[in-house]
């Protein structure tokens, strides 16, 4: 900050954690107003560099503090005490993040703790190698060859936020039994300091975080204010600011209370319906929701890393399968490289269809994506609000939206049709094993006539031969349209083939569906849909 002083030519610059201005005016109403508002933002007994430095030399009159420097000062434990002289001041608890930032400074504390509660439980992908030059924060290695930490999002009894970066886990799937023991609980933290200051403007996916989590739900404590004063919950301006911190030298100790009592100022997840979330007006919102995953696909740009790429989540529930065409039945939910996806999600998602729990999933100009900071779960928390949702689970078969002129790409819909052409110049065919399905054979080594499999180490005798061909489709439902599907061997227009001994003649004029289908182009010049038939999980 740059002060002009009165009766002064040469200004000052002032380096400080937190500065908000007040402006004053002549005006002896507004300036009493001010010198109110003024009281309510400063909590701090005035601390000399030297104390905070911990120099030996301190002077006695460092310590000897006039009221007419104290500001509105709220009760201490310890007022202005050497710290050297006065141990119990490091092992004393604070309950305000900023206070402990600025009496301890950017160098941070090792004694000194402060009492928190933790919001949220989650990992933050890094940079490989980026750990090796911090002390104790060895990074997690997870099952996209993405390297993670995991981290808390806690609020102290002020309603300021930090983000706390805590040492590597040993699997990333362990994240889910932190979230289960940890969240809504109190911790003290201690041995930390400042990675970064960060503002809203820097910070867009954190803070869109912490709005998710403001106002707080029960009163906090007003600074400048005593503990036994009112506290408050109205006209709170959101965050502006947080802190991130992280562990100093390998001395950073997170004591959790994990027989204590879920805290009242914790917010669970707050639970939507997809119906309500599509509805949502706003931009760049967190939101959660229980849903159930059918179709899972890997992005296919060639060009970015295969750990990089972006994967589809094809996702309904009750509220959407329930609705008669205002929303779509099955939306698609990105979930991008940065978030981080522990092995038992993964595995889980390619074996059949799951119900998934996303916490903190970021809605906004239409999309639903899952990006830094959120959480994917295959049980639903403890505790979460549902606020009159309807989250029951699916009972009957899982429908689709139809193909029509609103067909979007990059979407899953239901086709049917008339076969009006065959492309054969793609088509193309391959043996397998009749044993185990495996589509790689090879020629066998003792006899060149005969196809080997080395999953069931045994000769292939009778192989089955599979094939993949683009059909053309006339759709009643998107007539002005040339409706392309690649189509696979066992899928059901497969079956049609093979029921009429892949002869293309036969097929022509024959009627198919319901095909279950990726949408992976739409053109006006031409005018064309390009589908896949895809099966659901």
């Amino acid at each position: 900050q740059k002060l002009l002083l009165k009766n002064a030519d040469v200004p000052v610059i002032m380096n400080t954690y937190f500065s908000q201005k007040v402006l004053l005016s002549e005006h002896s109403e507004t300036r009493e107003k001010t010198y109110d508002l003024t009281k309510m933002l400063v909590r701090k007994n005035i601390i000399s560099l030297a104390q905070t430095f911990r120099l030996d030399d301190l002077d006695d009159e460092l310590h000897q503090e006039s009221s007419d420097n104290q500001v509105a000062c709220a009760p201490q434990i310890l007022n202005n005490c050497d710290l050297k002289q006065h141990p119990l001041a490091r092992s004393a608890v604070n309950d305000s993040l900023l206070e402990m930032v600025e009496s301890q400074g950017a160098v941070g504390w090792r004694e000194a703790q402060v009492r928190v509660i933790i919001q949220r439980v989650y990992c933050l992908p890094a940079r490989e190698g980026y750990g090796s030059h911090v002390q104790g924060n060895k990074p997690l290695l997870s099952n996209r060859g993405m390297f993670c930490r995991l981290c808390l999002l806690v609020q102290d009894a002020y309603g300021m936020f930090s983000e706390v970066q805590l040492q590597s886990l040993s699997a990333a799937e362990d994240v889910e039994q932190y979230c289960r023991r940890w969240e809504g609980k109190f911790c003290c933290l201690a041995g930390m300091k400042i990675l970064q200051r960060t503002t809203r403007g820097r910070a867009l996916g954190l803070f869109s975080v912490i709005d998710s989590l403001w106002p707080p739900v029960v009163p906090v404590r007003v600074p400048g204010q005593s503990q036994d004063s009112e506290m408050t919950t109205t006209n709170l301006p959101p965050p502006s600011f947080c802190y991130i911190l992280t562990a100093q030298s390998g001395e950073m100790r997170v004591e959790v209370d994990e027989e204590e009592q879920i805290s009242n100022l914790y917010q669970p997840p707050a639970v939507r319906g997809l119906k309500e979330i599509l509805q949502i007006d706003g931009c760049n919102e967190r939101c959660s929701f229980w849903a159930q995953v059918l179709y899972v696909r890997l992005q296919t740009k060639h060009t970015v890393p295969i750990n990089q790429r972006e994967i589809l989540l094809f996702v309904t529930d009750s509220t959407l399968q329930n609705v008669v065409r205002i929303t779509p039945k099955v939306v698609a939910v990105s979930v991008a490289a940065s978030c981080v996806l522990s092995t038992e999600i993964t595995e889980a998602l390619g074996v059949a269809s799951q119900l998934v729990f996303f916490r903190d999933a970021l809605w906004g100009n239409g999309r639903i994506i899952c990006v830094e900071r959120t959480v994917l779960l295959l049980q639903k928390p403890l505790l979460c609000s549902a606020a009159g949702a309807d989250l029951s689970e699916l009972t009957g078969p899982v429908r689709l939206d139809e193909l029509d002129s609103t067909t979007q790409a990059n979407s899953v819909c239901a086709v049917r049709g008339t076969v009006i052409g065959v492309n054969e110049s793609t088509a193309f065919s391959w043996p397998t094993c009749d044993r185990c399905g495996n589509g790689k054979l090879e020629l066998c080594p003792q006899d060149r006539g005969l196809l080997y499999c080395n999953q069931c180490s045994e000769v292939v005798v009778s192989p089955v031969l599979k094939m993949q061909l683009e059909v053309f489709l006339s759709c009643p439902s998107r007539s002005q349209s040339t409706v392309k599907v690649k189509v696979w061997h066992e899928m059901s227009f497969g079956v049609l083939m093979r029921r009429h001994s892949y002869e293309v003649q036969s097929v022509l004029g024959k009627e198919v569906g319901l095909l279950n289908c990726y949408v992976h182009s739409v053109t006006s010049h031409p005018n064309c849909v390009g589908l896949e038939e895809v099966v659901l999980q």
